[in-house]
């Protein structure tokens, strides 16, 4: 596994300062919703002087083309590395992003660029957004059931800062100009092996919540959709499904002895701890993410999940939120 971060890296007063001078907001209500986040600092795609070059979404999405094949790659090869392997025993590659365009899709590219066989089975996922890092490993194992022997690799780049909308004064925009960073996250998983296993997953949908988070596309690019809805949502549902899952396998939350939940806001992370009734440090990891990188969309879980040390033998808890409105959640086993 392997998380990589762009080199360009900012305090968040900084980018509260550079967005200020791009946009029409009010300048101390974009401060108060920019603190009100808890991120200190996050890692850009670009250095701050270059965004306001981003004049069109076509822009736009040229530099998410490069920027994510470079970071892909990156996260690919040090993925390997870390597992041992070569490029060409990879037979079952996963790519996940939200946040940029490209047909043929950049798994094909980052295939070729990274040393990837010619005969490698390709899924490129779009629009799962933050819940993406959590579903390409459940997708992974998935396929590893079917094909233990093989390898597969689950990529997921997000470059949110790219999606930057000017003329945007809502709320959402603002709040979402001050939590999402860019960064890619690379998983290699086998049907055998050490390490942490994946026991279980679940999906769930929840009808009639489009309208909780997502883009709104056109010509302006990505243009971020986000209820103020969404963390009471979470609170009325979230801890009674993984509930039922845990209990489908004989286990109750105070059974579990790590958790690994994307960052998806300080509403969101407190709701989530406040109705399992976990202990303020179970989510330290999740927080410190958080507060050094801003929310990665897709990529934070994965982040989150390298950084964390679980105590072997015990079961461990994976979770992630995206739009649809939708929950992933894992069972794991250090």
């Amino acid at each position: 596994m392997q998380t990589v971060l762009p080199d360009h890296r900012y305090e968040q007063e900084e980018i509260t300062e550079a967005f200020s001078q791009l946009t029409a907001a009010d300048g101390e209500l974009l401060k108060r919703f920019h603190s009100a986040t808890g991120v200190t600092g996050r890692n850009l795609a670009l250095p701050l002087e270059d965004y306001p070059k981003l004049d069109s979404f076509e822009r736009a999405n040229e530099m998410y083309v490069e920027i994510a094949l470079d970071l892909g790659e990156r996260a690919i090869a040090g993925a390997l590395e870390r597992a041992g392997l070569p490029p060409e025993k990879v037979d079952h590659l996963v790519f996940c992003s939200t946040t940029g365009l490209a047909t043929p899709s950049l798994d094909a590219r980052l295939a070729k660029r990274a040393g990837l066989r010619a005969d490698v089975k390709r899924v490129p996922v779009f629009g799962l957004g933050c819940a993406a890092g959590a579903s390409g490993l459940s997708r992974l194992h998935d396929y590893l059931r079917g094909w233990p022997e093989q390898t597969a690799l689950l990529v997921c780049v997000e470059l949110c800062s790219l999606t930057i909308q000017r003329d945007d004064t809502s709320i959402a925009n603002l709040v979402a100009s001050g939590l999402f960073g860019d960064g890619a996250g690379a998983v290699v998983a086998t049907g055998h092996g050490e390490g942490r296993e994946v026991v279980a997953t679940r999906s769930k949908l929840y009808p009639d919540t489009e309208h909780l988070m997502g883009w709104e596309v056109g010509g302006h690019g990505f243009r971020i959709v986000l209820d103020a809805g969404l963390p009471a949502f979470v609170e009325s549902v979230l801890a009674g499904d993984i509930r039922t899952f845990l209990a489908d396998y004989g286990l109750t939350p105070d059974q579990v002895g790590t958790w690994i939940c994307h960052p998806g806001g300080p509403k969101v992370i407190d709701k989530i701890v406040a109705n399992l009734a976990l202990p303020p440090e179970a989510l330290e990891v999740t927080w410190r993410s958080l507060r050094e990188h801003g929310n990665l969309s897709s990529v934070s879980v994965l982040h989150v999940l390298q950084e964390t040390r679980g105590r072997t033998g015990e079961p461990a808890v994976l979770l992630a939120l995206g739009p649809g409105f939708s929950a992933e959640l894992l069972l794991l086993h250090w």
